[in-house]
């Protein structure tokens, strides 16, 4: 690896080294790779007694924003809480195993993957 050196404008001799492109993109594509984890959730409501099925990189981000009274499946109760999570390294696979689990349409399959039965 060759370093180059640039100057800022007017000469202040400020040292600014350089990073060839491909070489920046793979460190780029490598750090995002190893910090990202993808989460399969499923959550349970009392009130509601009913399960839901998603998927997200921030699973206790996503489950206050769950609880936060607003429109949708999940915004008519603030009690949902996380019975099970899968963790994947790409958002494609975390996805298709969501879509694999919300095809089951079936609570005992889905109580069965949470408890183990």
């Amino acid at each position: 690896l060759v370093q180059s050196t640039s100057f800022t404008p007017r000469g202040s001799g400020v040292r600014i080294p350089h990073c060839p492109p491909k070489l920046l993109r793979l460190t780029m594509e490598f750090f995002c790779f190893t910090t990202m984890i993808y989460t399969v959730y499923i959550l349970f409501s009392e009130r509601r007694n009913r399960y839901y099925v998603g998927c997200t990189s921030n699973v206790s981000e996503r489950i206050i924003r769950h609880n936060q009274k607003s429109n949708g499946f999940t915004g008519s109760v603030n009690d949902w809480e996380l019975k099970y999570k899968e963790e994947f390294v790409n958002k494609e696979t975390a996805y298709l195993r969501e879509l694999e689990i919300k095809k089951w349409k079936s609570r005992k399959k889905v109580e069965q993957l949470i408890f183990g039965n």
